[in-house]
């Protein structure tokens, strides 16, 4: 079984078939998928796909473009929210220089805010990093000092030096369809470098659909492109790379029950 750690189905993309596409995740292997929050305000629709399906749970939190947006989202509020069944981690959050489609202080600020949610909660914190990785670093840092908290460095694209901070802190790193890339085989290299303890893959749907399937709407059943890939990287068996990400996806994500898998 393969689990889908990251993707989006509250989004457009899936409003016309949601239900075709969690059943053709499963017709693929995946078993379990995590819809990813990006904005509290619209926590009510993540939160009802995640009831309308048995193997689907979800996040709750703000996504750092929409910082600015949700400043006033306490870290006691993300905490109440989570207490429902179906939320199983907090985010995602983070830092994002490459579109700065919000002010970096107000990112830091919800970043901050979202890292204290997961520590009080004991769920991982989903981080969005892209084009950020000393600030990352030293705010990873920071806070691991305050007290751990889990987290898993999402959809990671960055350099070795924050995959290697991210590890060392505990924390655990996902791949996108991005590993499956031709010109990405120095982020193939780094998952290379990554304790196979600390691997998950995700798809990021609706975006980043892997090779062969790039430049099409992404969906949960294509980790499995990504998931091979992996294996090829890290010198295992498709089976060996499903079984290992899955163990270590419920190692992280301790509230998903593992007889919700389809």
């Amino acid at each position: 079984m393969l689990v889908d750690s990251h993707c989006h189905l509250d989004f457009p993309d899936f409003e016309e078939d949601r239900a075709g596409f969690i059943e053709r995740a499963g017709e693929a292997g995946v078993g379990l998928m995590v819809t990813i929050s990006t904005r509290v305000r619209q926590f009510d629709r993540i939160r009802a796909i995640a009831e309308a399906h048995q193997n689907v749970f979800c996040s709750v939190g703000t996504h750092p473009h929409n910082a600015d947006e949700e400043l006033y989202v306490t870290a006691d509020e993300l905490v109440h929210l989570a207490g429902h069944p179906k939320v199983v981690a907090i985010g995602e959050a983070g830092l994002d220089y490459f579109y700065d489609k919000a002010p970096r202080d107000a990112q830091a600020q919800g970043f901050h805010t979202h890292i204290e949610a997961a520590r009080q909660t004991g769920l991982p914190l989903v981080i969005h990093a892209r084009n950020a990785d000393d600030d990352m670093i030293a705010i990873l840092e920071e806070e691991t000092g305050k007290g751990a908290f889990p987290f898993i460095l999402h959809c990671f694209s960055s350099g070795a030096a924050l995959a290697k901070a991210g590890v060392e802190l505990g924390g655990y790193i996902s791949f996108s369809g991005i590993l499956t890339f031709r010109n990405s085989q120095e982020l193939r290299d780094i998952a290379k470098t990554v304790p196979h303890d600390r691997l998950l893959v995700e798809t990021d749907a609706p975006y980043l659909a892997p090779v062969p399937k790039r430049g099409k709407r992404n969906e949960p059943a294509f980790v499995a492109h990504t998931a091979h890939v992996l294996a090829e990287t890290i010198g295992l068996s498709d089976e060996e790379t499903a079984r290992l990400t899955t163990e270590n996806f419920f190692r992280l994500f301790t509230k998903v029950p593992r007889d919700a898998a389809r």
